[in-house]
Parts: structure tokens; sequence; C-alpha cells
């Protein structure tokens, strides 16, 4: 008896890119043409533009969460894990599980949306004792850090105890780092009226990047829009300067200044998942070489897409230029290598991926913005109503749109409570405890795993 077994679309990650991709699957593959599978260590989709506004107490967590489960029509199996290691001969995945099992996934089809890490330096210190800003935890982990901050501070007699709780250091002027320095300095001198044995003046904000400029990508007029707008709260940007090393009460700038501080967050950039080096292909600044279609040369049915792929830049038209790893990018990225998948499965040809980039929005929180849509140069409110529009009408559920409509609209309404939750209080929660990146294997490893399994020659 002949059995028809059909074909196996593997799509690694959920963040922008890879729901994308499955979302359109779902909807364009008839009922039993493929199987989908999606390898996810969390079964929800990030917002991850909005995270510094969950830091700040303006979003709740579950507000930018969007669950994978909560279509009707969802028939994607999930695999609760991380990938580690894909063996591209043999066509077999290696994922390690929530539960720390080590599994092998067999494809047909893969998608590598596994996005990005936090991009760090060989810098002392720096792992042991900085906060993310990646994940969903580490938002809601630097919001309690930083009100406890506040909390011991108050009840501090030492004056240089005090002071080293009340400064705060933020690396990367990026959108990322700029963002969280702006919400999170917010949220500290609003709290600081419901302290008063603490004097706002005491409260330092630190914002330092290597780069000359802030977020370049602004042009000029507006870099330096953003920047006033972070001087006149008082929060002091130092530019060509970065972290020479970290300790648990002080850091120290590459200019020499030694900052006492109990809260050091790392933004400054990212790079491709490590999940990439296990594959032993060729990549472009770390990220992995693709055609405009996606598809990994030499390997039939490997589709990368996302922060992990060097997607060529159709519409610049230079032979070098690559997709920024923005989210409009990764969404769209997303839905053309679901089409390119089911085209590969029909003998259709494939497309390639052009986008012209829609613009830029930076929230600086209240009434404080800058944006670049479609190259329109605006600051202020409605610079404000741009990037609070844009980002509420990319949210993907009519429900998440509600919930974060109505807590922008709570929090104008009724400011915040200052409440410390005592998540994670008393463990470890720095960069080194939230990525996991010594979990990947070496090509050499995989091929190892996957002979030993017996999936060799499949």
């Amino acid at each position: 008896m002949n059995t028809v077994t059909r074909p196996r679309i593997l799509v690694v990650g959920a963040g922008f890119a890879g729901v994308d991709c499955v979302r359109r699957l779902e909807r364009r593959l008839a009922p039993g043409e493929a199987d989908v599978t999606l390898v996810t260590p969390v079964a929800y989709q990030l917002y991850l533009p909005l995270l510094p506004q969950v830091a700040s107490g303006v979003l709740t967590p579950q507000s930018i969460a969007v669950s994978l489960r909560r279509s009707k029509r969802y028939r994607t199996r999930i695999i609760p894990g991380g990938a580690i290691g894909v063996d591209l001969e043999a066509k077999v995945c290696v994922i390690r599980t929530i539960t720390d099992r080590t599994v092998n996934e067999p494809y047909d089809y893969i998608v590598l949306a596994p996005g990005s890490v936090t991009r760090t330096f060989d810098i002392p210190g720096l792992t042991e004792h900085a906060f993310g800003m990646k994940t969903l935890a580490e938002a809601a982990y630097i919001r309690d850090h930083v009100i406890s901050q506040l909390d011991l501070a108050d009840a501090s007699g030492d004056p240089a105890e005090r002071a080293s709780r009340l400064t705060f250091v933020v690396v990367g002027a990026g959108y990322a780092g700029t963002e969280t320095a702006a919400c999170l300095q917010r949220l500290t001198h609003a709290a600081a009226k419901r302290y008063p044995r603490i004097d706002p003046a005491l409260i330092k904000w630190h914002l330092i990047d290597i780069a000359p400029k802030l977020m370049p990508e602004l042009g000029e007029k507006l870099g330096r829009s953003a920047q006033e707008i972070l001087r006149r709260r008082g929060i002091e940007v130092s530019l060509g300067v970065s972290i020479a090393k970290a300790g648990p009460e002080e850091v120290t700038f590459t200019d020499g200044r030694v900052v006492p501080t109990r809260t050091l967050i790392w933004t400054a950039g990212v790079a491709a998942s490590p999940l990439i080096a296990t594959l032993g292909a060729e990549t472009v600044r770390g990220r992995l070489a693709v055609t405009a279609q996606m598809c990994l040369p030499g390997h039939d049915g490997v589709f990368a897409l996302g922060d992990a792929a060097a997607v060529p830049d159709e519409v610049k038209g230079h032979p070098e230029a690559i997709c920024p790893p923005t989210a409009q990018h990764a969404t769209r990225q997303g839905k053309r290598v679901a089409d390119n998948v089911i085209a590969t499965l029909r003998n259709q040809p494939m497309q390639p991926y052009a986008h012209q980039d829609l613009g830029l929005v930076v929230d600086l929180g209240g009434h404080d913005a800058v944006a670049k849509p479609l190259g329109l140069e605006l600051h202020g409110l409605p610079a404000q109503f741009a990037a609070r529009g844009y980002h509420w009408w990319a949210m993907r559920t009519n429900v998440a749109k509600v919930r974060v409509a109505t807590n922008w609209t709570l929090n104008a309404v009724a400011g915040d409570d200052f409440v410390r939750t005592g998540f994670q209080a008393r463990k470890p929660a720095k960069l080194k405890d939230f990525e996991y990146t010594d979990s990947y294997l070496t090509p050499e490893q995989v091929r190892a795993h996957v002979e030993a399994a017996g999936h060799r020659g499949t």
C-alpha cells in the first residue's frame, strides 16, 4: 500500500517575518496541500517597536503580545522551542525545546526567520551587568528594576548609594535606545513626585553612542530636533562615546568618565541569530546571503528573510544594497516568501521581493515625537499622531488594537501608579540570562547529531 506524504514546511521564528509567512501559508494553501510547522519558544508575536512603552508602563505586556492561537482557523503545528542547528544536506532542523529536550525535525521546505540577538562586544562586565531590551520579559523586568531603584534611593541615608541608584545609562542612540531612554526618563520624573525624599534634580539619565549622530537615518534636521528634546528633558546625550567596562555599581566610559550607576541598559544594535552560523553558508555582514526571491543559492527549498538574511534591496538598485532589519520589511518579506514557497510547490515561477520604504517614526513619550513618513519631516504632536497611528495600524488583530488604544487613553488620563510586580526580583536577569546564545551548535555538531539520530541520507 502506497502512502502519500504531504510536503513538510518548517518555519523558524515567530517574529514579524515568520508570523506573516505562516498566516499567508494558512490562507493560500489548500487543505491537505502541505503540513506547516512553526518553531518558536513562545506562542505569540511580539510587537517589538512598542517594548519601551511596556518598560515605562504606558502599555501592559499582553497589549503587544499577540497570540498565535487566537484564530479559529489556525492549523499550524507549533513546536515550543528554538532552532539550534540546521543540516541542509539531510534536511533536518535540530530544535531545543523549552524543557531542554533536543529533537530533530525533518522538512521538505524550510523558512529561516530566526530574527536577531543583541549585538555585544568584548567589553569587561557587559553581559554580566547590563540589561537588554529585546524580549517582553526584559522590558517587564527593567520596569520593576527602575522603580525598585527609586524605592531603594528613597529609603537610603547614604548620599553615594542614592546617587548611584538615581543614575541611569542607556547605550545605543538608535531607535530602541533613544525611545527607551526617553520613555523611562518620563517614568522616573513622574514617579519622583510620589517620593518626597527624592530631589528630582538628582535623577540623571545618560544616552551614549559611539556613532557621531543621533539616529542618522532621520536626517540632520530631525536628528537635531530629537536630541534637543532629550536635552531639554535633562537627558545627557554623549556621542562618539561607548562603554570601556561595566561593574555592578559603576560604568566606565571610553572618554574616561566613571559614572556610578546600578542601571546599564544596552541597546547598541543587533546581530543575526547565531543559528545562521550553523548552516556553514555564505553570509553578508553576518546575515545569510540570499537571492531577491529570498532563496539560499545551491539549496532547493531553503528560504531566509528578516533580520537574519541579507535580502537584496531591489528598490535602491545598487548591487550591494540590502534591506535594513526593520519590521515593515520583515512583514512584507514574510508574505512574499510564503507566496514563493507555494509557487515552488505548484511548479510556478517565484517573484523577487521589492518594497519602497514608508519612512520612520520615533515616539519619545508624551507629546514628543519625530517622524519621517514618506519623506515628510514631522515633529511634536503631528509626529506623535503619525507614530502612534502607524503602530496602531500595524497591530495584527483588532483585539490588540483595542488593548493598545485603551492603554494609551488610560495612561494619558489617569497616569501611572508605579507599581512594582516583583517579577524575578531575586533572580539574575541580565543580557546573558535571556538570549541563550551559548545554546547553538557548530556545523560539525549538527551533522554529528543528525547522523546519530539516523536522519542522514533520508
